[in-house]
Formats: structure tokens, C-alpha cells, sequence
């Protein structure tokens, strides 16, 4: 359970709802440009783009959920279970690679969406777990830039790219419904609503906010879907970067889950464990945590891109309170 939202200000910006109910031990982790970066199928790469993210370090290799490179280009993973499937065997004409390592073989070698969409034309997703384990998660994948946005699904049907002029994407069902779901939406309105029910003149509106009357606010993945799409193409900014980062983590807020509001089948507590926000345009990682609301950045540019080493930050969980006196 999670959403992803593209969004374009003064710069562009990308950031994503950790919707888990557990940790998988992540941090912040960059991987500069000389880290070589073994694949299962396709050798190491030992020269590459500088990529931040979030990540899991296992066996010194980093499982990124979601991450922005060098070049601005962003790719966050999100659950789709039921319904994303990797095919166990190998395609003797393709480069092969598996789900655990495609952000990684996308944010190293694309320097854009269109660069992606002509690597995943010789790329085979295929079933190859990390370890024994740590099975595959099911995902899909959005992937954004400045100039627009893509939604990568693998399925029974084969490898689908989606273009996603919503810059939007949450979980279950798959884009394509999610997409068609929006057209029940379209009476939304941003505007003080007009008397469309009869010539009576006594119906008037009694309060703000009705024309956004029959906006979903549950936790369901096409609920989210419908409320992230509808705020964040409705979204207005003011000048600066300050006011695009605290927007986009007011997006995620509205579709954030509070611990207690969804239980799973195993009895487990469905949280927002995490947001972040990535200004992709000046290689910044904000988050915040379920536990600390205070925003904690790194600046990829503050880093050395040609170093050869992981770098990992923990991730500040404690509250930060600015006692005012």
C-alpha cells in the first residue's frame, strides 16, 4: 500500500508514501558512480550515474524502494501483489534482470524517461529471487522525469509500459483501470458549486469545500489514486523550493495511513512508515518518519559522485520538537 507523485513547479519533484507494515531496514543510501554494481545476468557495472534513494544494504548491495540519479530521473517501487508476475525463464535475446535490481539497472544507465523505454525494449524481467530468503516483493514501478511519466507493469500478460499524464500511481487494480476509474470523478470541482439539481432557489451551497464533495478519503489503492490525482493536478505553488517540497508532502499526508486506521489479513497494522519527497532537478532526498514529522534531507551534489563506496544515512526517527520556549 503505497502512492507515488510526479510533480512539476519550478523544478521537478517526485516523492512516494511507504504504506508497510514493517520495517525492511532502510536508509537513506547513495551510490556514487564508481560503486561496481553486480547483476545476476549481466556482469558488473563498475561506471555508472550517481543515484540517492531509500534503500535495505544487504550483502553490501542496495535494495533501493525508490530512488532519484544524477540526471533526474526517479523510479519508485510499489506494491502490486496478486497481479505482478515474473516469468522464470530466461530470454536468450534479452538482458535479463531481475525485479530486486531494476532500479538499479534503470537509475545507472537512463538519463531520462525516453532512455528507459528504450532500454526496457531489450530487457527481460525474470523470476530470480536475492537470496533463499528474501523472495521477490510483486511491483510495479513509476518512473517520472521532468518531461513525463511511465508506470511499468509485469503480468501474465508480459511487460506493459503506460504513459501516466496523471503522475500518479498507488496499487492494486492495475494503471489501466485505475486511469479509467478517474472518469467518474470528472464533476470534481475546485470552484463554489452551482444548482445543477433543480430551478429551486433556495439550494445553495452551506459550506466550503463542496465542490470537491464525493472526493473518496479511504485508504483503498483507487481511492488514493482518484484523491492524489485530483490535489496534485489542482495543486498551486508558491515561488520557491520550500514551497513545492512542503506541497508535495501535504499530497501525501491527505493519503497517508494512520496506525490503527487499516489492519491486514495477519492482524498487522498498515502505516505510513515513511514519506519522501525528491526535488529531481537539484538531486535533494527529503523524508519524514511515522515517528519524527521533521523534515531530514541529503544533497546528492554535497556528495563525491566519483567515489567507489555505499554511503548510507540512518534515518532519524526520533521526535524533533523546537520548544518555543
Amino acid at each position: 500500500m503505497c502512492t507515488s507523485i510526479a510533480m512539476n513547479t519550478e523544478d521537478f519533484y517526485f516523492g512516494r508514501t511507504m504504506d508497510i507494515e514493517y520495517s525492511f531496514n532502510e536508509n537513506v543510501v547513495f551510490t556514487p558512480r564508481n560503486y561496481p554494481i553486480p547483476f545476476r545476468r549481466n556482469g558488473t557495472l563498475r561506471r555508472h550515474y550517481a543515484l540517492l534513494g531509500m534503500a535495505s544494504v544487504m550483502e553490501g548491495y542496495p535494495l533501493y524502494a525508490e530512488a532519484v540519479n544524477e540526471r533526474g530521473l526517479c523510479i519508485a517501487g510499489l506494491n502490486f501483489p496478486d497481479t505482478a508476475y515474473y516469468p522464470p525463464k530466461e530470454d536468450p535475446v534479452k538482458q535479463n534482470v531481475s525485479p530486486f535490481e531494476l532500479i538499479l539497472w534503470l537509475c545507472a544507465k537512463c538519463a531520462s524517461v525516453t532512455d528507459v523505454k528504450q532500454l526496457m525494449e531489450s530487457t527481460h524481467l525474470i523470476n530470480i529471487p536475492f537470496n533463499d530468503d528474501t523472495p521477490l516483493t510483486p511491483l510495479h514501478w513509476h518512473i517520472a522525469d521532468r518531461e513525463r511519466s511511465i508506470v511499468l507493469e509485469s503480468t501474465q500478460n508480459g511487460l506493459e509500459i503506460y504513459d501516466n499524464p496523471v503522475g500518479v500511481l498507488t496499487n492494486n487494480p492495475g494503471f489501466s483501470f485505475q486511469t479509467t476509474n478517474l472518469c467518474q470523478y470528472m464533476n470534481l470541482t475546485t470552484s463554489c458549486p452551482q444548482n445543477c439539481f433543480s430551478n429551486i432557489k433556495s439550494l445553495v451551497p452551506f459550506g466550503q469545500g463542496l465542490g470537491s464533495f464525493g472526493l473518496p478519503g479511504d485508504f483503498s489503492p483507487a481511492s488514493r489514486f482518484v484523491k492524489a490525482a485530483y490535489l496534485t493536478m489542482n495543486s498551486v505553488c508558491e515561488k520557491g523550493e520550500m514551497s513545492s517540497v512542503s506541497q508535495l508532502f501535504h499530497i501525501l499526508d491527505s493519503v497517508s495511513m494512520i496506525r490503527g486506521s487499516v489492519i491486514t489479513s495477519q492482524k498487522l497494522y498498515d502505516t505510513t512508515t515513511y514519506a519522501c519527497c525528491m526535488n529531481a532537478t537539484k538531486g535533494r532526498y527529503y523524508y519524514k518518519t511515522y515517528t519524527n514529522s521533521q523534515l531530514t534531507a541529503v544533497d546528492l551534489r554535497r556528495e563525491n559522485l566519483d567515489a567507489d563506496a555505499l554511503k548510507t544515512y540512518p534515518l532519524a526517527t526520533e521526535p524533533q520538537i523546537a520548544w518555543a520556549n
